[in-house]
C-alpha cells in the first residue's frame, strides 16, 4: 500500500466563504486555527450558507500582516484577526444557539452591500461553547463553526475515483475539506477511527453526510447537478450521500503538509 501522505491543508475563517491553502496549520480543540471562527447571520441571527446564498462562493479569502483579508470582485475588506468586540449577541447555527460578538457596523455594511441582503459579519471566540453531537463525541468535544465537527478529511484517491464516473472532473475544493491525503484505496478513509498525522492523534468519529453544497461551484458561484447525481447511486444510505470522514483531535500540537498519516488498530 502506498504511503498516506498529508497533501493539504484548508481553512474556512468565514463559515461558507472560500477557503485558504496552508501549509502548516494548529490544531485547536475546536478545529484548526481561524476556521470557521467568523460567519455572516442575517438580521434574525440566523447563520448565511451557500446552501441558499451561492454567491457567497465568490468572497475569497487570505492571510496577510494580522488581517483577514475579504475580497469580491475589485472590491475588498481587511479585518484584524485579533479584533474584539464587546457587541455579543445570540445567533443560530443548525440547532445551535451560540454566543458571538458582532464585530464592526463597517463589516456588516461592506457585506450587506456585496451579497444583497441584511447581514452582520459575527466571531465565535475561542472559550464560547458549541458542543459535537453528544452521540458521536469523545468527552464532551466542542466545536467552531463547522457544520457538526471540528475536521473534515478527504482521500484524494475518493476524489480521482469521483472523478473518473462524472462528466467532468471537479475540485476537491466543492467538498470544503480541512485535510486531503494521498496514498491509499478510494474511500477508506470511512472506517478510520485511530489515525496520526504526524505525531498528532485524531478519532474518525463519523462518516460526512453531504448537503447541496458541493454542487455549487467555488469559482462561479453556480448551482448544478454534481457531483451529488453521481455520488447518490453508488455512496448513498437511507437519505444520506457520504463522502469524507469528520474527525475529532487528541492532541493539539500543528500539522505540515507531506507529514506522513499513520492508523492504529481500533
Amino acid at each position: 500500500m502506498a504511503d498516506l501522505t498529508l497533501s493539504q491543508i484548508w481553512i474556512y475563517p468565514v463559515k461558507s466563504l472560500g477557503g485558504i491553502s496552508l501549509q502548516t496549520a494548529k490544531v485547536m480543540p475546536k478545529g484548526l486555527q481561524f476556521d470557521r471562527r467568523w460567519m455572516l447571520v442575517d438580521s434574525t441571527g440566523q447563520f448565511l450558507t451557500q446552501r441558499i446564498h451561492s454567491k457567497m462562493a465568490l468572497f475569497k479569502l487570505s492571510f496577510a500582516d494580522e488581517q483577514l483579508l475579504i475580497n469580491f470582485k475589485e472590491h475588498s475588506l481587511s479585518v484584524p484577526i485579533n479584533q474584539t468586540s464587546d457587541q455579543v449577541i445570540r445567533a443560530q447555527i443548525w440547532d445551535d444557539t451560540v454566543s458571538v460578538c458582532e464585530v464592526s457596523s463597517e463589516y456588516n455594511a461592506w457585506f450587506s452591500k456585496h451579497l444583497g441582503i441584511d447581514c452582520r459579519l459575527v466571531r465565535f471566540p475561542e472559550e464560547n461553547e458549541r458542543r459535537v453531537d453528544p452521540e458521536y463525541a469523545l468527552t464532551e468535544e466542542h466545536v467552531s463553526l463547522a457544520d457538526a465537527y471540528p475536521f473534515l478529511i478527504i482521500g484524494q484517491s475518493s476524489m480521482d475515483d469521483l472523478n473518473k464516473r462524472l462528466p467532468q472532473p471537479l475540485s476537491i475544493k466543492r467538498f470544503r475539506p480541512n485535510l486531503v491525503f494521498t496514498g491509499g484505496e478510494p474511500y477508506e478513509e470511512d472506517t478510520w477511527q485511530n489515525i496520526s498525522i504526524g505525531s498528532t492523534r485524531f478519532i474518525g468519529v463519523k462518516a460526512c453526510s453531504r448537503c447541496i453544497l458541493p454542487t455549487v461551484d467555488p469559482e462561479t458561484g453556480q448551482k448544478g447537478p454534481e457531483p451529488l447525481r453521481t455520488l447518490s447511486a453508488y455512496r448513498k444510505v437511507g437519505n444520506d450521500v457520504y463522502f469524507g470522514q469528520n474527525l475529532i483531535a487528541i492532541d493539539h500540537t500543528e500539522i505540515h503538509v507531506g507529514d506522513t498519516i499513520s492508523l492504529k488498530p481500533s
